[in-house]
């Protein structure tokens, strides 16, 4: 599982930063969350390939996570793609984005499908044989939804030493990797353990982005392997992050905590801040696994 952060601070694009963007690459999946301005240029340096990106999960409706979006979209047909793209977001999303194309006589050449999102409940949107997606409900100035990643367990792996050993048939390796035990020909009942390895753990992840202090997510977001979460302010900016409803570093480690996470990733930091290891001290005092996101890191898991 790979993480890049194409951009993660707050509110507006600046030189040298950028507003909320992220790829996600999950069991071969390439997942793009959030679209701000400025995201397929930062594709273009973290050389993500365009033609890969078939589903975009927009968290809200404010600026800084979605005014990328139209232009993404247009540059697909202008590459001329063909695969069909879903955009899961608010409800909204759709008559903002088409209003665009209308206007400007864009129409894509692709299929483009929306999936809105109006439930104040968490609700699985998006699920194949490798992975499951699921909203996490935030608690913002808009209707705000995270995004919950979750790979699927993988079939166990054979031992062939173990199963030529029994001289098992190759009709039933299936079975064996699905977990079932095998009955031999003379009644001996040989056990899915001495004939497999433990597969790979399934592992998860958590965007939580923008958000106030809100546990009601932690039961959703419990035991999560990586939780991104939103870290806007530090607390001495208490009273702006209650105010805008955002979160201080502070109180995403809290998260982090309660939820058993184990590795917590900040971002979404306020530009009033020269030096964002302010938020990995003060989240450590709290929850001592917590990673920085930067525009252009990347998180190997």
């Amino acid at each position: 599982m790979k993480l890049t952060i194409l951009g993660c601070y707050a509110a507006t694009p600046r030189t040298f930063t950028n507003p909320t963007s992220q790829i996600l690459e999950i069991k071969n999946r390439i997942f793009l969350i959030d679209c701000a301005e400025g995201t397929q240029v930062q594709l273009r340096k973290n050389k993500i390939r365009f033609s890969k990106i078939n589903h975009i999960f927009i968290s809200h409706l404010h600026g800084d996570h979605f005014f990328g979006l139209i232009g993404l979209v247009s540059t697909f047909t202008l590459l001329n793609r063909t695969t069909d793209l879903h955009i899961y977001g608010p409800k909204g999303i759709q008559e903002i984005i088409k209003l665009q194309l209308r206007l400007s006589n864009s129409w894509t050449n692709y299929g483009l499908f929306f999936h809105e999102l109006e439930s104040n409940e968490s609700e699985v949107i998006f699920e194949d044989e490798k992975v499951l997606v699921k909203t996490i409900p935030l608690k913002h100035r808009v209707y705000t939804n995270g995004f919950l990643f979750q790979e699927k367990a993988a079939p166990r792996k054979l031992n062939l030493d173990a199963v030529q050993n029994y001289e098992i048939d190759t009709c039933y390796y299936q079975k064996i990797k699905n977990g079932k035990d095998i009955t031999l020909e003379d009644g001996r009942v040989i056990e899915n353990d001495k004939l497999t390895f433990d597969p790979i753990p399934a592992k998860n992840y958590a965007f939580c982005s923008d958000t106030a202090y809100n546990e009601t997510m932690i039961p959703i977001i419990e035991n999560i392997d990586v939780l991104y979460h939103e870290s806007t302010f530090l607390q001495s900016e208490e009273n702006l992050a209650k105010k805008t409803l955002h979160s201080t570093a502070k109180e995403a480690a809290t998260i982090a905590l309660k939820s058993n996470a184990k590795q917590l990733i900040l971002g979404h930091y306020s530009t009033r801040y020269e030096n964002i290891d302010l938020f990995r001290e003060e989240a450590a005092t709290i929850f001592p696994e917590v990673l920085l996101a930067d525009d252009g890191k990347s998180f190997e898991f």
